[in-house]
């Protein structure tokens, strides 16, 4: 009996044994396996550091869309990273922070400002280098003129010589300094009341601006404007040489409902007209405003007084087409009638610029009054001269124009502006003119 439990525990004692040295034994193999595993990985998986330069591959292009960089050329060199990175053919998303593998496309500034041609300075000439044909600086402001000389039946006459001229400024003989016939650019513009009370004659008065249009010459400029009350004073057609797009303005004009402003758009587009291209190469062109309206204002912003202040300014003439006949004539003795006031106020637009005003009595006068307006623009003396009175006190200067006799006795009467207004501050720098050769006959009318 006791060797029997003798053999059985020396039994389970050699069974844990040989347990302990199984468990063993795994272990030893499972560390032999870790290893070797190890030993067998690539060797481009191992982390390594190093500070060497390494070449980049040039990228190849795939089919995903990316922000436009500078491209990096083939055997550039780049510093190589610390960690590894793995390969793939989608597009990085952007980078919190710049690496040496980031490239930036370029930025541009604000272009430089244009250079600009400086001109060579001129010398002042003495007396001795001046010539014929020589270059003199003259401190001197000429005032222009343009006449119309008609006869006793308004119709016009175009062979009165310069020395036929005599001209005022406030009843003071003035010097003649330059006289021509030459047909010079005219920049006009043409304002037409659309309102209400012109319901009626609009289609005779879209026929009549069509051929004053039609008359226009190479180097003529013309705008076109609709008004009603002083807040529907609008351009149809800017100035333009095209006929055709003034005439398309002219088809579009329709009439509208308002209290008719005429002394706002008379101030308003005789401004525009004096202010195009003044001072520049075309400072010669000639300068006109033809209005078509019945001439009753009934809601301007600007009062008479001011309108021809202003006038008085520019050398604007205005040719007025009034429609005045269904204007009420009746007044009394403290007022005028409304016809009698659109009369007036059109007679003066038309003498203090030196310009013209018709009163048609019917639709079929319109197309003569065209005429007639075209052939006062083109039948017309440009006239300067030196004022002899130099303040600049900004006074008004009245101007009068009188032409002799004719031997054939017939009475030529000489149109133009008024007056002027002289100007204030500081003379302007002195201008640069030239001294041409004297010929023959070159003041006489071609």
């Amino acid at each position: 009996m006791t060797s029997s439990k003798n053999w059985t525990s020396g039994l389970k004692k050699r069974r844990l044994e040989l347990t302990l040295a199984f468990a063993a034994i795994l272990i030893t193999l499972s560390v032999i396996g870790g290893g070797l595993a190890s030993a067998a990985a690539p060797q481009e998986a191992r982390p390594r550091r190093s500070n060497a330069i390494a070449p980049t591959a040039t990228p190849t292009p795939s089919a995903t869309p990316r922000t436009a960089q500078t491209p990096t050329p083939t055997n550039t060199p780049a510093t190589t990273n610390t960690t590894p990175r793995p390969v793939s053919t989608a597009t990085p998303p952007p980078k919190a922070s710049p690496t040496p593998y980031d490239r930036i496309a370029p930025q541009l500034g604000e272009p430089p400002p244009a250079p600009i041609l400086k001109p060579k300075p001129t010398p002042e000439p003495t007396d001795e280098d001046f010539d014929e044909g020589s270059t003199l600086r003259i401190n001197t402001e000429l005032v222009t003129l343009n006449v119309r000389v008609i006869d006793r039946n308004n119709r016009p006459i175009d062979n009165v010589r310069q020395n036929d001229f005599h001209i005022f400024e406030d009843g003071v003989p003035q010097p003649i300094e330059t006289f021509t016939r030459e047909e010079v650019p005219i920049s006009y513009g043409l304002a037409i009341d659309t309102s209400g009370s012109l319901r009626s004659q609009l289609q005779a008065v879209i026929d009549a601006g069509k051929t004053i249009i039609d008359s226009n010459r190479a180097g003529d400029e013309t705008f076109l404007v609709r008004f009603i009350s002083s807040d529907k004073i609008e351009t149809v057609q800017d100035f333009t040489a095209s006929k055709d797009l003034l005439i398309d303005a002219l088809d579009d004009l329709f009439v509208e409902g308002g209290q008719t402003a005429i002394i706002d758009a008379v101030y308003l587009t005789a401004e525009h007209v004096a202010e195009y291209k003044k001072g520049g190469d075309n400072d010669r062109r000639r300068r006109a405003l033809i209005v078509i309206t019945d001439g009753e204002d009934r809601s301007s912003f600007y009062s008479q007084e001011k309108l021809f202040a202003r006038l008085r300014e520019e050398d604007v003439q205005i040719y007025v087409i009034g429609f005045v006949r269904e204007l009420d004539k009746e007044g009394g003795f403290i007022r005028k009638s409304p016809r009698d006031k659109a009369v007036d106020l059109i007679n003066k637009l038309a003498t203090e610029t030196g310009g013209r005003a018709f009163f048609p009595e019917s639709l079929r006068e319109l197309p003569q009054i065209a005429n007639e307006i075209v052939r006062d623009l083109r039948t017309q003396y440009v006239i300067t001269y030196n004022p002899t009175n130099k303040m600049r006190d900004g006074s008004f200067r009245s101007i009068r124009v009188a032409v002799d006799e004719s031997s054939s006795r017939d009475k030529r009467i000489a149109l133009t502006r008024n007056g002027r207004i002289a100007p204030k501050g500081e003379a302007p720098a002195p201008r640069v003119t030239t001294k041409a050769k004297a010929t023959s006959g070159s003041n006489k009318t071609p």
